[in-house]
């Protein structure tokens, strides 16, 4: 069955129940607008501030889209990229896509202009949606791609090398296409984070897409009263794929335009949230509020929030106790993924293994697990090896790329790249990306464990730690550390607070500098090597 049905089944079930919000607190504020005030705006609900839509809304806007790229020739199998920000246009849009038979692909909004064109040109696509926040990259490549024939403009004021999306759409039918889809036609081609190189394309088929439904409301049992706060972008797999237990149930998401603690707070309170999925910068973020006593917590009403998951990067034990100090009563999970297995659950924690906090989990609803050595061969518990999984949400390949393909898919098993072992007890802990191991005088180090360690003090914000060139050792860790607002931390406080650590573990090069981390949560290592590699570094000593 594709994922399409699923949207159909919701409209016809809860043709008048609301299905998606959007919240836009900046807006308010450029309004001179207090956000916790937003009922009194003497405004249509629909006024900017806060928007919604039926879920009757949602599949007429789908079948309208998909009818549009129908009459402008677009055929089973052809690409359609998407380029917007969060928005209650951006899942119609994609479902539309569907719906007529393309194979969507959505698209980083933080990609530059050369980045939007090699993604365009590697993926073969046709037709491009976008916002009104990307009209500068788009033009500056408008016309340099000849398989990209149409631009299709989603806003107010639509360039005029554009065609706009609210004009067109509504001249369409909003019946449904009449477009055969099976399980095993391709859906999607999602780019990789790019936080080892240059994006590659990923292709799935509408299996993998149901596969990621299923086993999300399975890990989190999404029911229809439930409310889910979306806040990561959804060009993304893990955040749509966490939304994925909301098509599945047909409960209600909120599209939070802003990642402020007290929006957050905020968003949970006046929507009703009881699940919110968070990255470990929010979560921190939150904290911290809290203890400045920006955030209240007598003041929001929260009793209704059940369930606080992350994913995207391991996240430090100190994290969830700290947490669980604030917020006694939720559940939490973690789930590991990739855009190469749809997003998170191939790897899942489970509520119920609170006491396993630090590890990733046990294989996913439906998933195979192996840790293996350089031949392939499965290690022992305990034993550091790289972590392949298998289920029906692997990628297809990657679209264009036969060596990488290769690389990655080896007897039905996906080579995660990601460095991993098991405990006695069956639970996967994550060491590291396979590409980021440090080898120092002929020494391992896996700078999570230095970065989960150093995460303890109470002053560090963020931490990222890399490997460096060294003359001597061949490479050295450096720690790039991110202070918290309004502390102090000099380089000997560190050093003095690494002596725990192994001799070899210690950080060689202190660095005090912002973590830069993309919009999904991830650590870009790659721009951190590029800033700092090319220094001539100093062996430091550390204190004993």
């Amino acid at each position: 069955m594709p994922i399409t049905e699923f949207l159909t089944k919701n409209a016809n079930l809860y043709p008048d129940d609301v299905c998606l919000v959007e919240i836009n607190p900046e807006l308010d504020e450029e309004h001179g607008v207090t956000w916790k005030e937003y009922e009194l705006v003497e405004t249509k609900p629909n006024s900017g501030y806060r928007r919604e839509i039926t879920w009757l809304d949602f599949e007429c806007q789908s079948n309208r889209f998909a009818n549009l790229l129908t009459v402008k020739g677009v055929k089973k199998g052809d690409k359609v990229a998407i380029l917007l920000m969060n928005s209650l246009e951006w899942l119609p849009v994609y479902f539309g896509a569907l719906k007529a038979g393309a194979v969507v692909v959505p698209l980083n909004y933080r990609y530059t202009a050369d980045e939007i064109k090699y993604c365009l040109e590697l993926a073969e696509v046709s037709k491009l949606v976008f916002g009104p926040e990307f009209i500068g990259r788009v033009e500056a490549i408008y016309g340099t791609i000849p398989e990209v024939n149409e631009y299709i403009y989603v806003g107010q004021d639509c360039p005029t090398f554009a065609t706009d999306y609210e004009v067109l759409a509504q001249r369409c039918s909003k019946k449904p296409p009449l477009v055969k889809i099976t399980d095993d036609d391709i859906a999607a081609i999602y780019f990789s984070s790019g936080t080892t190189g240059f994006p590659k394309a990923i292709l799935h088929d509408h299996r993998g897409l149901v596969n990621a439904c299923v086993v999300e409301q399975k890990h989190h049992g999404q029911q229809k009263d439930d409310v889910f706060l979306l806040i990561p972008p959804l060009y993304h797999t893990g955040a749509k794929m966490h939304w994925f237990g909301s098509l599945i149930s047909g409960g209600k998401a909120v599209l939070l335009k802003g990642v402020k603690p007290e929006w957050i707070i905020e968003a949970v309170s006046k929507e009703k949230a009881t699940i919110v999925w968070l990255l470990v910068p929010w979560a921190q973020d939150i904290m911290d509020a809290i203890d400045r006593g920006e955030i209240k917590l007598e003041n929001y009403e929260l009793s209704q929030w059940r369930l606080m998951h992350i994913g995207a990067q391991p996240v430090p034990p100190s994290l969830i106790k700290r947490w669980k100090s604030f917020f006694p009563n939720h559940e939490y999970d973690t789930n590991y993924g990739l855009s190469e297995s749809l997003g998170p659950g191939c790897v899942h924690l489970g509520v119920e293994n609170i006491h396993k906090v630090g590890a990733i989990g046990v294989p996913g609803y439906g998933w195979e697990v192996r840790i293996v050595d350089t031949e392939n061969n499965e290690v022992k518990p305990g034993e550091v090896g790289e972590l392949a999984v298998r289920g029906a949400g692997i990628m297809k390949c990657y679209f264009n790329d036969p060596e990488a393909t290769a690389n990655t898919l080896k007897d039905g098993w996906l080579m995660t790249g990601d460095m991993a072992r098991k405990d006695e007890d069956g639970f996967i802990y994550l060491v590291d990306r396979k590409k980021d191991v440090i080898i120092t005088g002929g020494e391992n180090l896996y700078p999570v464990q230095i970065e989960d360690f150093l995460r303890s003090n109470k002053k560090i914000k963020d931490v990222a730690v890399i490997g460096l060139p060294d003359p001597r050792l061949g490479e050295i860790a450096a720690a790039i550390i991110e202070v918290k607002q309004d502390a102090q931390l000099t380089e000997k406080e560190v050093n003095e607070f690494c002596v725990p650590l192994p001799r070899y573990k210690r950080p060689r090069k202190i660095i005090f500098a912002e973590v830069p981390r993309n919009p999904t949560g991830k650590i870009e290592k790659p721009v951190l090597r590029k800033i700092y590699a090319g220094e001539r570094l100093v062996e430091q000593q550390t204190t004993k």
